[in-house]
C-alpha cells in the first residue's frame, strides 16, 4: 500500500532543496593548451521545483560560494580567488535562476536563465538529464537527482587574465565546461 501512495506522491509537483553534501559543482578548462584542469566548488545552496507531468514548469535557483573553489592546488586556488580571476572580496558568490525551460523530451531538458559570475550576468543554458524518480533514504528523506552540463566563455564574465606561452597560445583556455551532479531532498 505504501509503495502505491509513494508512487502517486512522486508523480506530482515537488519543491526540493539542493543537498550540498551530495552535490558537485565542477568545471574544466584547458591549461597550457595540453591538458584540462578540473575543479569544483564545495559550497552550493538552492531549490528546484519540478513536476514530472509538467517539465516545462521546472524552476531552479542556486548560489555557489566562490571561496570554496578547489582544484587540488592551493596556490592555483588562491590565484583563482584573487582579483586576477574571481575577486572574491568583491564577488563572493555565483548565482543562477531559471527563466525558461526548452527542448523537454526523453533526453532531458534545457534550463535557461541568468548566470552571474564576477558581477557579470549572461543568459546560459544548462542541459539537464532526466530527473530520477524519488527514493526514500534510511533517514526518511525523499531524494531525487540529476546531472547537468553547460559551456561558457570565461571572458564573457570578465575573467580575462591570461599569459602568452613562448611557443604560442595561452596558459588558460577561454571555454569552461560546467558539470553538475545534483542530489535534492524534497521539502
Amino acid at each position: 500500500m505504501f509503495s502505491v501512495l509513494f508512487a502517486l506522491a512522486s508523480a506530482h509537483a515537488a519543491t526540493y532543496q539542493i543537498d550540498a553534501a551530495h552535490t558537485r559543482v565542477g568545471f574544466g578548462i584547458t591549461h597550457m593548451m595540453v591538458s584540462t584542469v578540473r575543479g569544483e566548488f564545495g559550497t552550493v545552496t538552492g531549490t528546484v521545483e519540478y513536476d514530472p507531468a509538467n517539465v516545462g514548469a521546472t524552476r531552479a535557483s542556486a548560489e555557489v560560494t566562490v571561496t570554496s573553489v578547489d582544484t587540488r592546488d592551493a596556490k592555483r586556488d588562491d590565484h583563482l580567488r584573487s582579483p586576477d580571476f574571481f575577486d572574491i572580496a568583491k564577488f563572493p558568490t555565483m548565482t543562477f535562476s531559471t527563466t525558461a525551460v526548452k527542448n523537454a523530451g526523453a533526453a532531458g531538458f534545457d534550463l535557461v536563465g541568468p548566470l552571474t559570475i564576477h558581477g557579470v550576468t549572461k543568459e546560459v543554458s544548462f542541459h539537464v538529464d532526466p530527473i530520477s524518480k524519488e527514493y526514500k533514504d534510511p533517514w526518511g528523506n525523499i531524494k531525487a537527482g540529476t546531472h547537468a552540463t553547460a559551456k561558457i566563455n570565461r571572458k564573457d564574465f570578465g575573467l580575462t587574465w591570461n599569459t602568452a606561452l613562448d611557443g604560442g597560445g595561452y596558459i588558460v583556455g577561454d571555454e569552461v565546461s560546467i558539470e553538475l551532479d545534483v542530489e535534492m531532498a524534497r521539502k
